[in-house]
């Protein structure tokens, strides 16, 4: 690792079942990229991977690989020229992987053919940045860290896949996102409820990966209702307003919360999430049940299609050697 830049950590696809002991989920926020990504390099689609935030990493590899970059365009570059994203391709001892500008979204995810080999803790690879355990020694990378695969040698007949370009979701500086409105809608005025539905938000330079705070139209309960609620599991996606009214999204950070939720994003819609930066523009729009399960169905035809051109859905090898 030559630079880490702004932050770069190991993640998965989460840490689950372990919420009643207050252990959030942590993992990527974009699962649908680095599904993708995985599969482009011949891994399981959980298999853990490198969630790159904006720009500035800088790695050089020791191995013979296969990579993949998927979501976020941050300005890949293999060896001081631009390189493409939503593709394998195979890297020698000496290359060197850059990311130099973002030119759309906020995070991409490195996956390397073979996985991240680091300890799984609590069923997962993950690095819960807040409590230091998981991934790389429970941290985010530095500088002069060497990151280790599990036979990548395996994997190198992968280079070359690609994702269909159309499929990719749209990455822009102004989202609509889908919601299913509750838990605890009705213990907001009815205003509220419009006011979520037709308001314009800006995502605040406040936000992390515990939650997307947004600013913008104040949202009130109604007046017979206390500023707070007992607090309660909540999931990625989950919109609670808290005192000032302000909307905040819950992110893979968190497991419980005292704020009633006004409203979910939907999974479909939760990837999207990973992608936004300060200043982004957010509206909602409240679908049915029916909708929100037909987005996803649509979401996982998507990945089904290319797992079946693959044919190949399982990761190869155990050994460990190093590969950046």
């Amino acid at each position: 690792m030559i630079s880490p830049g702004l932050l770069t950590a190991v993640q998965d696809l989460g840490r689950f079942g372990q919420a009643r002991y207050g252990v959030a989920p942590s993992g990527v926020l974009d699962a649908f990229a680095a599904r993708v990504g995985n599969l482009l390099v011949d891994n399981l689609e959980s298999e853990a991977c490198l969630e790159v935030t904006l720009s500035g990493l800088e790695l050089g590899v020791l191995a013979d690989l296969v990579i993949a970059v998927t979501g976020a365009d941050l300005g890949l570059h293999i060896n001081d020229r631009p390189a493409r994203i939503w593709r394998s391709v195979r890297l020698v001892p000496g290359d060197l992987i850059s990311f130099r500008a973002v030119e759309f979204g906020c995070r991409a995810y490195l996956t390397v053919g073979g996985g991240i080999e680091v300890p799984v803790v609590l069923n997962s690879r993950s690095t819960n940045l807040g409590s230091g355990f998981g991934g790389f020694t429970g941290r985010a990378l530095q500088a002069g860290d060497i990151v280790h695969g599990r036979d990548p040698e395996l994997h190198l007949a992968a280079a070359g896949r690609h994702f269909d370009l159309n499929a990719v979701p749209a990455y822009a500086n102004d989202w609509r996102l889908r919601v299913l409105l509750g838990p605890q809608e009705g213990q907001f005025r009815q205003t509220g409820l419009q006011t979520l539905q037709q308001a314009v938000y800006s995502v605040s330079p406040r936000s992390d990966r515990t939650g997307i705070r947004l600013e913008g139209p104040v949202i009130r309960t109604r007046a017979d209702q206390p500023e707070s609620i007992v607090s309660e599991g909540v999931v990625a996606g989950a919109i609670q307003v808290p005192g000032d009214g302000k909307p905040i999204i819950i992110l893979n950070e968190t497991v419980s919360g005292g704020y009633r939720k006004i409203a979910t994003v939907i999974t479909a819609d939760v990837p999207l999430l990973a992608q936004m930066v300060p200043g982004d523009r957010v509206v909602f729009q409240a679908v049915t049940l029916w909708e929100a399960r037909e987005a996803l169905w649509r979401v996982e035809e998507n990945i089904a299609r290319l797992r079946n051109r693959l044919g190949s859905d399982t990761c190869r090898g155990s050994r460990t050697k190093p590969v950046e």
